[in-house]
């Protein structure tokens, strides 16, 4: 990989609580808008929990038993839970790339790459946001932008418990249009290989260098 390409630090975090990773998101916000640090990428995994985003009508949590929290991102209600990887970008727009539709769908093709390389083909619908399969939605993705910096990202469904999208429209959809990726891709997942696509689709399509630093530096994020 070219050395000169722009540097992100990635931090793997393990399985967070949905507050304290929205709580590191806001604080990578105002350090990322300060220039006190480069472009960042989260990748983690919650605690079963649903989210509303600014597109959610009243009621959108259905009959959920789960925690619920509403959220500066775009789009409706979502789920996130153990199985489901989560990707969150931090990264400042710059000048001549502050198009928000454009930056959703190279989201989406980091979803469709990674699923490219999992033998699986991801399909985008016109006029949604998402990534999907056999006419099933298997990947979610919602952003916010501060001041040109962005945040929240995409969810991929990897081997969760469908059930939980029963109790409420997950973006506005049936929530037997959900799906997850062990039901399409064919063979057994290895430990981490759909973290490791995903972030490799990420460097290709962001034409970037992602760097690890230990995330057990974050020491007001408690994991599970």
């Amino acid at each position: 990989m070219d050395a000169r390409r722009q540097v992100v630090e990635l931090r793997r975090l393990g399985r967070t609580r949905y507050p304290d990773a929205h709580a590191l998101q806001e604080r990578l916000v105002a350090a990322r808008l300060a220039d006190e640090i480069p472009d960042t990428l989260l990748v983690t995994e919650h605690e079963r929990v649903v989210t509303l985003g600014r597109g959610a009508p009243v009621g959108a949590a259905g009959a959920t038993e789960l925690p619920v929290f509403e959220v500066a991102r775009g789009g409706e209600a979502t789920w996130h839970g153990p199985g489901q990887i989560v990707l969150y970008p931090i990264r400042f727009l710059p000048e001549g790339r502050r198009d928000l539709h454009a930056y959703l769908r190279e989201l989406e093709q980091v979803a469709i790459d990674a699923l490219a390389r999992l033998g699986v083909r991801g399909e985008r619908v016109a006029g949604k946001t998402g990534v999907w399969v056999s006419g099933l939605k298997l990947c979610s993705i919602g952003v916010a932008v501060r001041r040109w910096v962005s945040w929240h990202g995409l969810a991929l469904n990897v081997d969760n418990d469908l059930a939980d999208f029963r109790a409420f429209a997950p973006c506005g959809l049936d929530p037997a249009l959900m799906t997850r990726l062990a039901d399409h891709v064919g063979r057994p997942l290895g430990p981490g290989e759909v973290e490791r696509e995903l972030c490799a689709a990420f460097e290709r399509v962001f034409d970037c260098r992602l760097v690890e630093r230990d995330a057990r530096g974050d020491a007001r994020l408690e994991r599970t």
